[in-house]
This record gives C-alpha cells, structure tokens and sequence, in this order.
C-alpha cells in the first residue's frame, strides 16, 4: 500500500505505507493527519537541503493541528525514486 501524490513542480512522490508507520511511531500525533501530509505535499513551499540536492524539505501552516502545532513538515528525498523519508508537526511563530 502506498499513496502518490504530484506537488507543484509536478514531481510525483511517493508515501509507503512502511513509511507511514514509521511517521506515526515516532510522532504519534501525526495519526490523524495523512490527509494534510499529503496537502503538504501537493501545496506547500519547498526547500533545498543544503549539502544534499536530492533531499527536499515541504512544509504547509494549517489553522486546526492538534497540541498547538502549526505547521506540517515533510521531509523528501527527490531521486532516484521520490519518496517521504519522514515528516512531523511543528509550532512555528
């Protein structure tokens, strides 16, 4: 199971479901939230790694995160095969 979503520069990227769990092993208030993971990734801003082209950091402010979070950041690594490597809530000010 997998899910595969374009972003805006039309790079399609990949969430595995091994991938998911291990989102939401580690940031158990991310369960909830796959539906604005990939939000995150169809439409938020993104930033270029600074030592690795490859690795892409997606990030979106949301109004209704639970614990007081605002943001979703998801982490990408572009080639070879487009993937979420990880991602989590933050609070942003």
């Amino acid at each position: 199971m997998s899910w595969s979503v374009k972003d805006r520069w039309n790079n399609e990227i990949v969430l595995t479901y091994e991938r998911w769990q291990h989102i939401v092993d580690g940031h158990w208030e991310m369960e909830d939230l796959l539906d604005k993971v990939l939000d995150t990734i169809r439409l938020g801003s993104r930033k270029q790694h600074p030592t690795d082209p490859n690795k892409y950091r997606y990030s979106k402010r949301f109004s209704d995160l639970p614990h007081g979070y605002t943001h979703i950041f998801v982490i990408v690594r572009l080639l070879p095969n487009r993937f979420v490597i990880t991602a989590y809530p933050k609070r942003v000010r």
